[in-house]
């Protein structure tokens, strides 16, 4: 009986779903933007969460992936804390936690500054965990 009960898709179908459905320049986008955190952090685990928006973890969010009409959104959820010697971050630096990065058509992401907030981001979850 217990193969009878449906499962749920796996996160990362979801977002090779959601990747495949964007068919332009978001779907790449997107892809990329995975691409390059699954490259910094190989034990990055992906969820689905708020009616369908791309979260990457390690010891806490990193950051998530929305998608919008115009735009690709990467909101770091403590981006406030991470230094962004780049300037990546040009969307939501009015609040005390996220900072996000607005990524329009024909935008060129620095790959190695956003590398390099993943990192800090992951960096500063494993600093946040409390010792056994």
């Amino acid at each position: 009986m217990a193969d009878d009960i449906p499962t749920a898709p796996a996160a990362s179908d979801l977002i090779d779903g959601r990747i495949a459905d964007l068919a332009d320049w978001r779907g790449e986008m997107l892809a990329r933007i995975r691409a390059i955190i699954h490259e910094v952090d190989p034990e990055v685990t992906e969820a689905w969460k708020w009616r369908g928006v791309p979260i990457w973890e390690h010891a806490g969010i990193i950051c998530s992936g929305e998608t919008y009409k115009a735009i690709v959104k990467v909101t770091f959820f403590t981006g406030a804390g991470l230094d962004d010697p780049a300037g990546l971050f040009n969307s939501s630096l009015d609040g005390n936690t996220r900072r996000a990065i607005d990524l329009h058509e024909g935008d060129t992401l620095d790959e190695d500054a956003f590398a390099g907030l993943v990192q800090a981001a992951v960096e500063a979850n494993l600093a946040k965990r409390k010792p056994r």
